[in-house]
């Protein structure tokens, strides 16, 4: 039985190289089917991979290989919570450093135009902190980062 919802990515001509790689950076993720096309379809032939049926940290997804019409935009992003530093050093460099580009406040994109928050929980708990001093000083620190620095976080956290 299929997930009553599932996010569907569109992609082009790609997928299934994203979904590979995402089973392979992420844990609970995995490829589940690659779906070939029964015709000719306006961004391929038959036989070209239409669609790819993955799972992204247990979230379930559907790349499809749309074509070059839709791009991928900030207002979707995936929000990885991590443990620690080198969890977030780790998901970081995966993401960036395949082709994908830094962007502020712990987001960033893969190679593929999608956007990713790798966001430490020490951040979030930051942030929401009862007192309204220390979560403004985290909120603060954070805003002039990329890629989020835990200690950095904590400090300011602390004042």
């Amino acid at each position: 039985m299929p997930a009553k919802n599932t996010i569907c990515l569109w992609y082009n001509g790609d997928a299934e190289e994203a979904a590979r790689f995402y089973a392979q950076t992420f844990p609970d993720s995995s490829v589940n089917a690659v779906h070939r096309a029964p015709g000719d379809f306006p961004s391929g032939k038959t036989g070209d991979v239409l669609t790819v049926e993955f799972t992204v940290l247990g979230i379930p997804c559907l790349g499809l290989n749309g074509g070059p019409t839709f791009k991928h935009t900030e207002a979707f992003s995936f929000q990885v919570a991590t443990a620690d530093q080198a969890e977030t050093d780790r998901y970081w460099a995966a993401l960036v450093g395949n082709g994908g580009q830094e962007s502020a406040c712990g987001w960033c994109k893969d190679k593929w135009g999608l956007s990713w928050q790798i966001t430490p929980v020490a951040l979030t708990e930051a942030i929401v902190d009862p007192d309204p001093g220390a979560a403004k000083r985290a909120f603060d620190a954070m805003m002039t980062m990329t890629k989020i620095d835990v200690a950095a976080i904590e400090a300011a956290r602390k004042g």
